[in-house]
């Protein structure tokens, strides 16, 4: 982790001591004696944390440098304390400061609390910049529709807790990202968190893979490493596709839940760990129970609260904004300006997505990749999908054939009408305020 540090303490040989093992870790550092010092610094010296002895000249008044924190800026700040003065520090914090530190400084315990501020203080920035942007930890989850609703209203009330949670929904459906979201609204949004892709790691290595292992536990294990669970401490443990994990697995793991310990890999001493764990699958877990495919107390275990992410086809109010949304997302990364025809926008609204959302996503780049100019039309779509850009109307039931045939019959009158709106309603033999209504019925404005 890189950042900068002003280091305020009137014992100069402590500070080049310190300053020696800060620049070993990669920050930038500046010294100061006194308070006076201090906000010279800061005034051409945009520091990211401040660490400061509370006796400081020429008064040496610990009272009077905690009068003085609000001074130093907007930023973490570590009291650097003698033993006597554990009291004024625990106020310090309750003034605003971060953490304290008694003296004599151990380098490793100073190098685990400055990672930790400075991580707060990136992630305070970045809460910032998202909201300046108008962004939010469910703004990724787009949609306005009842089941987003619903489940974006779950979200905001069970992320304050450490109550284990259990997503569930089709593939492509987004648990990753209510698994974040779930995360950066609780409080352990100041941790880290930890995925894993239980599917996706072989069982022989999933173990070594989440409890981590000592130097000598299996042949190659040249050094101690530590596992996915201890890197989770202080945050959430995200277990994707759960139900994929073998079953010797699961035993264990179940233990590391209801005891909160765990040995590493080759290890004798238990290590303790402090995390929400979160799990997701696509998988009916109580039809594995009863296959015995999953282990019944573990499913208890973490399904505290089960969320259940909807499918596309049953949102389909959804889909205008998502491809409004998601194509904006490809725009601002690509830096080109895109949109969608009025028929290329009915070949997005009017077929079913049983890839979902990430199907979605896939297919609107892909298009928007190979587009020229700045409109996406039916024939961009054709060079890539040309079996799938017939006019018939898709859907099963009569009401859904009706609506997939009126949307592709409104596209293709504004596109012949090159967008006149007045001109294609006589075209289709209705009132101006008739298509209008169905215009915004169809999400097609």
């Amino acid at each position: 982790m890189t950042g900068r540090i002003l280091l305020v303490d009137d014992e100069v040989a402590f500070c080049e001591l310190a300053s020696a093992w800060l620049e070993e870790d990669g920050y930038q550092v500046k010294s100061a004696h006194n308070l006076d010092q201090a906000r010279e610094q800061l005034a051409s010296f945009d520091a990211d944390l401040i660490l400061l002895d509370l006796a400081l000249p020429p008064q040496m008044d610990p009272s009077h440098t905690l009068e003085a924190l609000p001074s130093l800026g907007d930023r973490p700040i570590i009291i650097l304390t003698g033993h006597a003065e554990r009291q004024l520090a625990l106020n310090a914090m309750a003034r605003g400061a971060w953490d304290f530190l008694s003296k004599p400084v151990d380098p490793d315990m100073l190098a685990v609390v400055i990672r930790r501020a400075l991580t707060k203080q990136n992630l305070t920035r970045e809460l910032g910049r998202l909201k300046q942007a108008g962004q939010g930890p469910l703004d990724e989850l787009v949609g306005t529709g009842q089941a987003m609703g619903n489940l974006k209203a779950l979200i905001q009330r069970i992320a304050p807790t450490d109550v284990p949670v259990l997503v569930t929904g089709p593939s492509g459906t987004g648990k990753e990202m209510v698994s974040r979201a779930l995360h950066k609204l609780s409080r352990r949004a100041e941790g880290p968190f930890i995925s894993v892709h239980c599917g996706a790691i072989p069982a022989e290595l999933l173990e070594s893979e989440l409890f981590g292992y000592k130097k000598g536990a299996f042949t190659g294990a040249d050094k101690d490493r530590p596992g996915l669970l201890a890197m989770a401490d202080g945050g959430t443990l995200f277990l994707d596709e759960i139900g994929d994990m073998p079953l010797s697995m699961q035993v264990k793991l179940l233990r590391v839940l209801q005891e909160g310990t765990f040995y590493p890999v080759g290890g004798r001493e238990q290590q303790s760990i402090d995390v929400r764990v979160v799990s997701a699958t696509n998988a009916d877990l109580q039809h594995r129970v009863a296959d015995g495919r999953f282990r019944e107390d573990l499913y208890y275990r973490i399904k505290g609260v089960n969320l259940q992410t909807p499918a596309l086809d049953d949102r389909p109010e959804d889909l205008p904004l998502l491809c409004e949304s998601l194509l904006a997302g490809w725009c601002r990364r690509s830096g080109r300006s895109l949109r969608l025809s009025p028929s290329a926008r009915q070949w997005f609204l009017g077929r079913s997505w049983p890839g979902n959302v990430r199907e979605l996503k896939n297919t609107l780049e892909s298009v928007a990749a190979i587009s020229q100019g700045q409109v996406i039309g039916l024939d961009d779509i054709a060079l890539l999908y040309p079996t799938d850009t017939s006019a018939e109307p898709q859907g099963d039931s009569l009401e859904e054939q009706v609506r997939a045939l009126e949307i592709r019959l409104i596209s293709q009158a504004l596109g012949q009408q090159q967008g006149n709106r007045s001109a294609a309603a006589r075209q289709l033999g209705l009132s101006r305020q008739g298509l209008l209504k169905k215009l915004e019925r169809y999400g097609l404005e």
